[in-house]
């Protein structure tokens, strides 16, 4: 099931003297910069507007409207910043990494290898963590080669695994 609600990261320190934080981000940059509201829970019910949120070394430097002094900053710090998922607009075949996290991975025999359990971006394309039930984790490419279907609704990630991919491949 979908959350409305995503994690957008944590918020580290606070940065200068207008009430600008460090947000640690957990989710893809492009949508860090792209809110226009976060939110302090993950109901969304403590929102504010982002004035800005701009990339800073390995962080983002963000901005929220109302939180215009480093005493007032310095409160959230350890919080985790959400966004709505209706306020960034995705288009066909994209998903936030939230979704992908938790799909059971299956090839087309029927053959269950285990759940995504974390991604990363490589730059050329993202890479899935696929965690099997003895634990060990294998590292898939997320290319048009391997991805056969996700159904984020479905909870399901269908693969062709590549030769050598897991071992027991010949």
């Amino acid at each position: 099931m979908k959350k409305q609600f995503l994690e957008v990261g944590e918020i580290v320190a606070v940065h200068g003297l207008r009430g600008d934080m460090r947000l640690y981000p957990w989710c893809d940059p492009g949508d860090v910069e792209r809110s226009v509201r976060m939110y302090m829970d993950p109901n969304g019910e403590q929102e504010y507007r982002v004035v800005y949120a701009k990339p800073h070394k390995n962080v983002y430097l963000v901005k929220l409207k109302g939180i215009d002094k480093p005493e007032e900053a310095r409160k959230y710090i350890g919080k985790i910043l959400y966004m709505n998922r209706d306020d960034i607009p995705m288009e066909e075949g994209d998903y936030f990494i939230q979704d992908i996290i938790g799909l059971r991975v299956v090839d087309g025999e029927g053959r269950v290898y285990g759940e995504v359990s974390d991604v990363a971006s490589t730059g050329a394309n993202d890479i899935y963590c696929v965690r099997g039930e003895d634990n060990k984790e294998t590292w898939i490419p997320a290319i048009v080669q391997v991805i056969d279907k996700v159904d984020i609704d479905g909870g399901v990630l269908s693969i062709t695994p590549m030769k050598g991919l897991f071992d027991d491949e010949d």
